[in-house]
């Protein structure tokens, strides 16, 4: 007769097993972890800023589709996408719901846009006319936004932030100050 093994999260030793890395992990030091180097700094930047330059895009192509609030919903996923991947390239442990809390908080933070965004896919109900200006405005709009948010996650991940300690009235003022680092990379180009 042919015996199956059970999954290691049911069998009987795997609880055992599993009480003796908490107490294992625990006795062991904490150690710090190296500063990365210029050269590694230089290389999460370009990474993450290549990011940010192609999710801003998607997240433009989002603003397209043709039902209001569903296009503001996808451009939220978007942006969070984004937020996960720099989350991972700059060490930072992600979670969704905080994810999802903090691009809203990034977007509540700037007002004018967000208004902006919430306004063109609102016109998307009026037939003809709203649905030609806002397939102009509201992907413009969402590339902006979505560059704007990932490089101030770029500069809070650099300076030591983590998701839990990030405040996006702080990054209004770091938007203000260099507006290149603002802009879409559509007007950087032309700039």
């Amino acid at each position: 007769m042919n015996k199956k093994t059970l999954p290691r999260a049911i069998r009987p030793d795997a609880d055992a097993a599993a009480a003796a890395k908490p107490a294992a992990a625990a006795a062991a030091p904490l150690e710090a972890q190296p500063a990365p180097s210029g050269a590694d700094t230089k290389d999460r930047r370009a990474r993450a800023i290549a990011v940010i330059k192609r999710l801003s895009l998607w997240s433009g192509a989002a603003g397209l589709i043709p039902v209001p609030f569903v296009d503001l919903a996808a451009v939220g996923g978007v942006q969070v996408e984004m937020l996960r991947r720099i989350s991972k390239i700059y060490d930072v442990p992600f979670s969704k719901n905080i994810g999802k809390a903090l691009i809203s908080g990034a977007i509540g933070s700037m007002v004018p846009a967000s208004s902006g965004i919430g306004a063109a896919s609102l016109i998307k109900g009026v037939p003809g006319l709203g649905t030609a200006i806002s397939a102009i405005t509201m992907p413009a709009l969402s590339v902006g936004a979505s560059y704007a948010i990932g490089m101030a996650f770029i500069q809070h991940f650099e300076s030591g932030g983590t998701l839990l300690d990030f405040e996006p009235p702080d990054y209004k003022e770091f938007l203000k100050a260099d507006p290149d680092r603002g802009q879409p990379p559509a007007k950087q180009a032309t700039a």
